[in-house]
């Protein structure tokens, strides 16, 4: 046995590659010219040439389709096979379904199909326009997986599939998803780039005007945003499901969901919006059920007086009613050779490689029907040479010693082919009456006056194209129908606009903020000092505010983050981390806490259960200072607080292996600093450089080794401090007692033999 050497890179490079191009080629993308992958292909040919499953057959079960696909072509997964088969039945997944299904072949809930031992299928007519010529030699064919048998490499689809079903698929690498279209529309765009090579991507997107979904909705995209997707192959479709009102009994109005958005699972989107109904986050709507049949038929129960377009505003802004589609016309295309390779296509590329494929069909087809004429010709023209001696050929029949022998004595006798003397030979006696004689010499004429006709249509590229556009004609008369998804123009000026606080019940609450970071919320009618909290936990912070509010949280990363109090979970119990809400960091815990005052509330009341604040409203607009344990520290403006999105915004740059320790307002004249061995500065705030972006910092205290910084605060004048330490005692002193200096001293002592925990402004 030999043995090659080689290094583990090398083949482990050469491998993967060999798997990227099989997923690539063999599995994930669609080839340009039929817009199938090979499993679908494979599908549709064993129930076409194999199972004989034609629209005019009778339903056979799915479990023997899954299984002469897998024996004879498609060796891979049951499962992926019967999904791909599944896919094509469904009328909510292709805007023209390939395969008739019969029994539970899923819905647009998610419902997945039965097994497919229980349903049945067979090809819809629209699959034979599909799988088109596939008999007349068009297309190329290849060994299956064992050699047994020949599959097509593609078929001569007569319908530009690619573009009118769509596909999805990730490969290795890659990935496509193409959004179906209207028969119409895409047959329009080729007859348009038939009758002029040089058509604009303008024109051509004018006549293809957008995706057409099978579930319907709205397409929001203007004209630009589309000619940019259908140029570049790429881009976002953005989708809104339709809806109307209608008024009920007893003055009651409802509003009606008639469509959602492709590929949104309707039973989810309508969970989620119970959920906003139930966390009172719509208080325009009351209840909402499914009345769906075949169409779709979502009632919304709106409340007295409650404004329909403000609640579908709410609706589309944060659920799947609103949704994007994102293109990828990545697809497999031919190449000189009789490989393919993978490539993200344009509009117009879509339609110039189906019409020249259609062509190079179109003349195989030709080619095709001449032979098989040449073919009758050359037997009727036998038939025409013995019609006088038809007595003297019968005769020559009977005395032969079989036909071998009557067919070699014809063919002497008449001069005559192997393949005209055997005809002659096979024919009935009926068949060589004067009757018969007339219809061969009528049809041989026909049939010759096609041949001249097809070689006159073979010489002519123009009569060549104007075939093609004839088939285009015909598939989109036949199943050609009305766009399902409608376009918005101006969209920008149908946006309605609305303030957030219509979408927020108004409550009167408590705002809890826990030192472990767990929020909740509670009414201001129960008691605060017995609310639940866990072992070892215990309230951080507690605003007496109202749902139309925010609160801010600063953490030790240096991030800043707001939440509406409505989005604190309503809780008797110990409410839920503020992890699960916002998107912190992992180690990210909160520093500090403000309300933010959206309503129009007189005033608020605050609950300092920390004590190491002393102004708990922060603004827009406002300055806060950042100070890091290592004695780093900047002055930030702050802005927008109420519309930071949950992934925060940076206000600091951290460095490595330090963290924020300390977060005060920058209102106030003096700022002192406090570390862990009770060292202790005060600086002037005027000195701390003011920021509108985040930076690392200064050095605003010297801080010793192994030491730390633990408090920082505020003040305008000599005030007394309440200095806590790590016996749990507290100590009074005076403001002044505090070193004043420059910033990055190392400040003085203020307490000696222990250590400083917090420090606040005596009361």
């Amino acid at each position: 046995m030999a043995v090659i050497e080689s290094s583990l890179e090398r083949e482990s490079q050469d491998r993967y590659l060999t798997y990227a191009l099989s997923v690539v080629s063999s599995r994930a993308l669609p080839d340009v010219r039929d817009g199938l992958k090979p499993v679908q292909r494979r599908i549709l040919y064993a129930m076409y040439k194999n199972l004989n499953l034609k629209p005019n057959s009778s339903y056979r079960k799915s479990a023997s389709v899954v299984g002469e696909v897998l024996g004879n072509y498609h060796p891979h997964s049951d499962t992926a096979c019967y999904e791909a088969m599944v896919r094509m039945a469904q009328d909510f997944s292709l805007r023209y379904p390939i395969v008739d299904g019969q029994g539970n072949f899923g819905s647009i809930d998610g419902d997945s199909a039965a097994a497919y031992r229980y349903t049945e299928a067979r090809l819809r007519p629209f699959a034979l326009e599909v799988i088109g010529e596939i008999d007349e030699e068009t297309v190329e064919f290849r060994d299956n997986f064992d050699g047994r048998l020949k599959e097509p490499q593609v078929f001569p689809s007569r319908v530009p599939n690619l573009l009118v079903n769509g596909v999805s698929g990730i490969a290795v690498g890659m990935a496509t998803s193409v959004p179906p279209h209207n028969l119409k529309n895409v047959v329009s765009a080729l007859i348009g780039l038939l009758e002029d090579k040089e058509i604009t991507n303008s024109k051509l997107v004018s006549l293809i005007k957008a995706p057409d979904f099978p579930t319907g909705c709205t397409i929001l995209n203007s004209k630009n945003e589309l000619e940019e997707i259908y140029a570049t192959g790429k881009g976002a479709i953005r989708m809104r499901g339709e809806w109307e009102e209608e008024e009920g009994q007893r003055g009651k109005k409802f509003v009606i969901i008639t469509s959602v958005p492709y590929g949104v699972n309707k039973s989810q989107l309508i969970e989620k919006i119970a959920q906003l109904i139930t966390d009172k986050k719509l208080p325009q709507i009351v209840d909402i059920r499914d009345e769906s049949t075949d169409e779709v038929r979502v009632v919304l129960e709106l409340a007295p007086n409650a404004d329909s377009e403000v609640a579908m505003a709410f609706i589309y802004k944060n659920t799947a009613l609103e949704s994007n589609f994102n293109v990828n016309l990545t697809a497999l295309v031919p190449t000189k050779g009789i490989s393919l390779k993978p490539q993200v296509l344009s509009l117009k590329e879509c339609l110039n490689y189906f019409l020249e494929f259609r062509v190079d069909v179109t003349k195989k087809r030709l080619i095709f029907e001449k032979k098989q004429l040449e073919a009758r010709v050359h037997i009727l023209e036998a038939l025409a040479k013995i019609f006088d001696s038809l007595d003297e050929a019968i005769k020559i029949v009977r005395k032969s010693d079989g036909r071998q022998d009557a067919a070699l004595k014809l063919a002497k006798r008449f001069d005559l082919t192997e393949v005209q003397s055997f005809a002659v030979v096979d024919m009935k006696i009926y068949q060589l009456s004067r009757t018969n004689i007339e219809e061969v010499r009528a049809e041989l004429k026909a049939k010759l006056k096609r041949i001249k006709e097809i070689d006159n249509i073979l010489k002519s590229e123009k009569a060549i194209l104007n075939l093609v556009k004839e088939d285009l004609e015909l598939v989109a008369k036949e199943y050609g129908d009305a766009r399902k998804s409608k376009l918005i123009k101006d969209y920008q000026d149908k946006i309605i606009e609305f303030d957030k606080s219509e979408y927020v019940v108004k409550e009167d609450v408590y705002a809890i903020v826990t030192k472990d970071g767990w929020i909740k919320r509670i009414r201001q009618n129960n008691e605060l000092s017995s609310t639940r909290l866990r072992d070892g936990d215990s309230i951080f912070k507690a605003f007496a505010i109202s749902t139309l509010d925010n609160v801010v949280f600063i953490t030790n990363l240096g991030n800043v983050y707001s939440l509406n109090v409505s989005e604190f979970p309503s809780s008797s119990g110990y409410g839920v981390p503020i992890q699960k809400i916002l998107k912190f960091k992992d180690g990210e815990i909160i520093v500090e806490s403000f309300f933010l005052k959206l309503s129009e509330d007189e005033q608020i009341e605050v609950f300092d259960f920390a004590k190491n604040t002393q102004d708990d409203e922060i603004r827009n607009e406002d300055d806060v200072i950042l100070i890091t344990k290592n004695g780093l520290g900047t002055a930030y403006h702050l802005d927008d607080l109420s519309n930071i999105k949950k992934s925060g915004r940076r206000i600091m740059k951290i460095k490595d292996g330090d963290e924020l320790r300390c977060v005060v307002k920058g209102n106030k004249v003096n700022l002192a600093m406090f570390t862990s061995d009770s060292s202790a500065l005060s600086i002037k705030t005027k000195e701390i450089p003011l920021k509108d972006s985040p930076v690392v910092g200064i050095t605003l205290m010297g801080i010793r080794d192994d030491d730390e910084l633990v408090a920082a605060i505020s003040y305008d004048k000599d005030e007394s401090l309440v200095i806590k330490n790590d016996k749990d005692k507290e100590v009074l002193i005076s403001a002044s007692d505090i070193v004043k200096g420059k910033r990055a001293l190392k400040g003085n002592k203020i307490l000696s033999k222990a250590k400083l925990i917090s420090v606040t402004l005596a009361k």
